[in-house]
């Protein structure tokens, strides 16, 4: 069996997934952050606040909106969600993105792709790319601080990759 073959099997396999969980009675709708889990990403690619999402099962278009734009700085490395998200997702792999920027030295690039590879995320500006463990993102930051809001601390990120890779 075909990799795009065996990758469409899986994303077919987790929409499958979504759809029993909504029609199992007393059930919700999953969040925007349990859809995430669903394609094998972690759920602090999102910052907490998403008041609705839209995803068409076929296709794996998305969008995601928070009720206002969402910046934080987190280490040395600063991110900025526009009120709404978009892109295309499938398992493993977020593309076409728009409304998602990260501050690379003085000037703000928009994150294109986000490809998981194993136990790393790989993040694309479309000249350049950069990969992070996917355990940074366990934890959904918090729009104006981040994880380092009130006593909690952030852990794992120290220096500012997106700085040095590119």
């Amino acid at each position: 069996m075909g990799s795009a073959t065996a990758q469409r099997l899986i994303s077919l396999a987790a929409t499958f997934c979504l759809i029993l969980i909504k029609a199992i009675p007393g059930n919700s709708s999953p969040t925007a952050y349990e859809v995430l889990e669903g394609y094998d990403f972690p759920v602090g690619l999102l910052p907490k606040g998403v008041r609705s999402y839209d995803l068409n099962a076929t296709t794996g278009q998305f969008s995601a909106y928070f009720n206002d734009s969402c910046s934080f700085r987190q280490a040395s490395y600063q991110l900025k969600y526009k009120p709404a998200i978009k892109g295309y997702i499938s398992n493993g792999k977020l593309s076409s993105l728009e409304g998602i920027s990260v501050k690379v030295v003085f000037m703000w690039m928009d994150i294109k792709e986000i490809i998981r590879s194993g136990d790393n995320l790989d993040f694309s500006v479309g000249v350049g790319k950069t990969g992070f463990p996917v355990d940074y993102f366990e934890d959904s930051p918090q729009c104006g601080c981040g994880l380092n809001c009130g006593r909690r601390q952030a852990r794992k990120l120290g220096i500012n990759p997106f700085a040095l890779s590119w």
